[in-house]
């Protein structure tokens, strides 16, 4: 499962904020009440045309499930992406101290066994030994000391170094023991123990933005990569020496395949296994016998949101009151029901509606062209030389709206908000990008005016790495390049206390800065909508989702693809 922030191309799997068991201080304990009340919503997994009950006795060895992804992993060395792609296939390859169960909680992983002590100041973590990198090293604690000394040097080019920097003392205790002392509560301490752990052997030398590893990766998890062809597919192979024992799959394919709808034929020739659908594919073109026969389908509110973000360091969103007044003119209502179907709901803010973080006192902008006419007027903002496009000192409000290839969700919620938008005298243009080309030329660069793009709600509600204002340098992830000194001192308050009431205070005061600032036009929470073949056994549909037991999937014996009935 995916633990940071990252960069979404394309919904599939859940992104879920999580609670924490094996705890033992009263102040870290805290934090495993914290989304108690979350679960009721997380456990609704709708379940269509799933097969009732799983017959374990008969799992198997063997079989291949290929999977459709739309954009290239850009890196599979983990602390070196933000894109999902990269995280999906990396999470398959190596292992870290601790990871969430079905349930959402933490646990031991790669590590035996931790400790939470002094009140949230000190961890204790034992690694399980015996544990084998794919190329037969052992993993042992100088490999996590490795990975922290790595996260902290300030030549790694990572988004992610801030939870390692807030470590005051990493202490190596033996082969296999290690403790890290924070010099006060850390609230993603646990957290960052999540975080894939990288081979010391392999990469102690290795110049990162040149290593071949970065697609030849060295991991000791579940699955090896053994092939990729880039633009194409990556395939992976079964770790039979994976110490939670082998996966039943033999294989997992990942095919490149830019456009969904090209992604839906394949499913549909029986080319792919699993998807994520479109609400159209999900509503409409997957009914019939056909469908009921050979696949099941899954609905659930996903842990994702999209947005409208604006580059700051841009003329025309400095002003607060344009980008309000930008607010106004979006139709977000529009958005779900002509983009989504339905299949999703508006969003104001970074996190989940109905979780315990969200600030549910917050009213949205209402739909009011009129009025945002009428703001921007006030800055300025007129159509003087008569040619329906509203200008300023001599400069159209004219821009481009800039988005990834593959996603049409995106492309058709730019179109709605380029027709709302020139109704009010803005002249807007679409340009869609290859994700790769994408994220690494233009995002990471701040080459753009606008671009429409989403987030995964990650499992904390610290939100530091996208807004803090230190985050706004090149590779960053606050790329929008958002400063706010009362944003950085409550996401600073937040990260340092455990107490839910007093975090809750601070992430809505939060919100309501982000809201009347509007750095992004935040847009919707869309549904996730997986199908997979229904020859696939062990799917557990959980809070977490449904690949929570993936290396547990099976094919049965006398499964095959029934195309007969296809209308």
């Amino acid at each position: 499962m995916m633990l940071r922030y990252l960069l979404m191309f394309f919904c599939l799997i859940p992104f879920v904020s999580g609670c924490l068991e094996g705890l033992e201080d009263n102040a870290y304990a805290a934090l495993a009440k914290q989304n108690k009340e979350e679960h009721g919503v997380l456990a609704a997994v709708a379940v269509c045309n799933q097969t009732k009950g799983h017959n374990f006795a008969a799992a198997r060895f063997g079989g291949r499930i290929i999977l459709g992804i739309t954009g290239e992993p850009s890196n599979l060395i983990p602390p070196l992406a933000t894109d999902s792609a990269s995280h999906e296939i990396a999470d398959l390859i190596y292992v870290a101290p601790l990871k969430y169960d079905k349930n959402i909680q933490l646990k031991p992983w790669a590590a035996q066994e931790f400790r939470v002590l002094d009140q949230g100041k000190r961890l204790y973590f034992k690694m399980r030994p015996g544990i084998k990198w794919f190329d037969g090293h052992e993993l042992t604690a100088e490999d996590v000391y490795f990975t922290y000394k790595l996260m902290i040097d300030p030549k790694t080019p990572t988004a992610y170094a801030e939870d390692y920097k807030a470590i005051k003392e990493f202490k190596l205790i033996d082969k296999y023991a290690f403790e890290v002392v924070y010099d006060q509560p850390f609230a993603r301490s646990l957290v960052t123990w999540a975080g894939a752990i990288l081979p010391k052997h392999i990469l102690e030398k290795e110049d990162l933005l040149k290593t071949r590893y970065s697609r030849e990766p060295i991991g000791a998890g579940p699955f090896k990569l053994v092939a990729w062809e880039p633009g194409r597919k990556l395939v992976l192979k079964a770790n039979e020496n994976y110490f939670e024992g082998r996966p039943y799959l033999d294989e997992v394919v990942y095919r490149i395949i830019p456009d969904s709808a090209t992604m839906f034929l394949e499913l549909k020739a029986g080319n792919l296994d699993m998807m994520g659908l479109s609400p159209q594919q999900f509503l409409f073109q997957t009914r019939g016998q056909f469908w009921k026969r050979n696949f099941n389908k899954y609905k659930y509110l996903s842990f994702s949101y999209t947005y409208l973000g604006y580059n700051l360091e841009h003329p025309l969103f400095k002003n607060v009151k344009v980008r309000q007044a930008l607010a106004h003119a979006i139709n977000k209502e529009e958005i779900v029901k002509g983009v989504l179907l339905g299949q999703g709901v508006p969003t104001i803010g970074p996190y989940k509606p109905g979780t315990w973080v969200y600030n549910k006192k917050i009213r949205d902008y209402s739909y009011n062209p009129e009025l945002a006419k009428k703001m921007l007027a006030e800055e300025g903002w007129i159509d003087h030389d008569g040619d329906g496009i509203i200008d300023k000192d001599g400069r159209p409000f004219a821009f481009t709206i800039l988005t990834n290839q593959g996603n049409d969700l995106r492309v058709k919620a730019a179109t709605i908000i380029q027709y709302r938008l020139g109704k009010i005298g803005i002249k807007v243009k679409i340009r869609t990008v290859e994700w790769a080309t994408f994220i690494q030329e233009f995002v990471h660069k701040r080459r753009f005016e606008a671009l429409i793009l989403g987030w995964n709600i990650v499992q904390d509600p610290d939100i530091y790495d996208v807004w803090h204002s230190s985050r706004a340098i090149p590779g960053g992830l606050n790329f929008i390049g958002y400063k706010n000194k009362e944003v950085d001192d409550l996401l600073e308050k937040g990260r340092r206390t455990f107490d839910q009431e007093k975090r809750k205070a601070i992430y809505d005061r939060l919100q309501e800065i982000l809201h009347r600032d509007q750095p992004y036009c935040f847009l919707y929470v869309p549904m996730s909508l997986p199908i997979v073949n229904s020859r696939f056994q062990g799917i557990e549909p959980a809070p977490a989702g449904i690949t929570h037991n993936f290396i547990r999937w099976w094919v049965s014996k006398h499964s095959k693809f029934n195309i007969q009935f296809q209308h």
